[in-house]
């Protein structure tokens, strides 16, 4: 005992290294084609955003503020193309739009199951809910050591490093949402014959929409601040900006980065959330529908049932 401190090491680290070292040897083929799909993906939506002339991208990008959320934040969405267009960042923004929506789909695609499982399993629960806990509170930078190690350098790594990072709120949102619909309408449900596939799909989900949402906007979010970090390994936009303005001590071009990132966050934001309150109205209607039918059919029951 040195200083009061055990004398004895647990080599968590060689651990890990030798668990590294397996999957490599063992999983090349997988991993590669994880790095093809990936990056065809985020290829894909790049090249698509690309093919779009940036002035018709940018009315498309006001015209669905506007739309969405209201004719102040089209505005807003017009005065940020504006300065988007005046600070040069245009190119590298939509590389990070792209890197964000490619990965956010990713990680929802897996996520969203995922928490539908949890919710329909205590088991799953159990099992799931600590590997959350170490993907949320682990910090981002730990997750470029593994990306760059199995996938290289560039936009392939980075992606997975901010899908890892963005996918908890969506599998945790996606399970509380299903487990506050209340019991009684899932015994609604039940009553008018729901098979348990037709009580996910036409009760649970559309009631648990708002808080999945919530998640999905979350998401994007966690997606957009990691996509920043990953420029450390090569994903590029404005995340490298940002970078290259830390080591030239520049700040002017490390403010523009940043100030980038910041209104892409903030249409993204606003135009999700604008999805969510949809799903809320539509959620209230689903609702006021289902309960009308449930008192027609308990209204023509009760005459039946006094009759006999």
């Amino acid at each position: 005992m040195t200083d009061g401190i055990p004398d004895y090491r647990i080599p968590v680290g060689d651990w890990v290294e030798r668990g590294v070292d397996w999957v490599q040897d063992n999983f090349t083929g997988v991993l590669d084609g994880v790095s093809d799909g990936l990056g065809l993906t985020i290829g894909s939506f790049e090249d698509a955003l690309m093919a779009v002339p940036p002035l018709l991208l940018a009315a498309l990008i006001v015209a669905l503020a506007g739309w969405r959320v209201g004719w102040r934040f089209g505005l807003f969405a017009l005065a940020a193309m504006a300065l988007i267009f005046g600070m040069d960042i245009w190119k590298e923004t939509v590389t990070t739009l792209a890197l964000v929506i490619g990965s956010s789909l990713v990680a929802l695609a897996i996520g969203i199951p995922i928490g539908i499982a949890m919710a329909r399993s205590n088991t799953v629960e159990a099992i799931a809910r600590p590997v959350l806990d170490l993907m949320q509170t682990m910090p981002p930078f730990v997750y470029l050591i593994p990306a760059a190690i199995f996938f290289g350098l560039g936009k392939v790594p980075g992606a997975i490093a901010t899908l890892i990072f963005a996918m908890p709120p969506a599998v945790r949102l996606t399970n509380l949402g299903i487990r506050q619909v209340s019991r009684e309408h899932v015994e609604a449900g039940l009553a008018f014959g729901c098979t348990n596939r037709q009580l996910l799909l036409k009760v649970q989900l559309p009631l648990a929409m708002p808080s999945i949402m919530a998640g999905i906007n979350q998401t994007l979010m966690l997606a957009l601040s990691m996509v920043v970090i990953a420029s450390m390994i090569g994903a590029g936009g404005l995340g490298n900006t940002v970078l290259t303005g830390i080591q030239r001590l520049n700040v002017g071009l490390g403010f523009e980065g940043g100030l980038g990132v910041v209104l892409l966050a903030i249409l993204l934001d606003r135009i999700t959330q604008s999805f969510g309150r949809t799903k809320r109205d539509g959620t209230a209607q689903a609702l006021s529908g289902l309960m009308a039918r449930i008192k027609r059919t308990f209204g023509k029951a009760k005459p039946g049932a006094s009759g006999a």
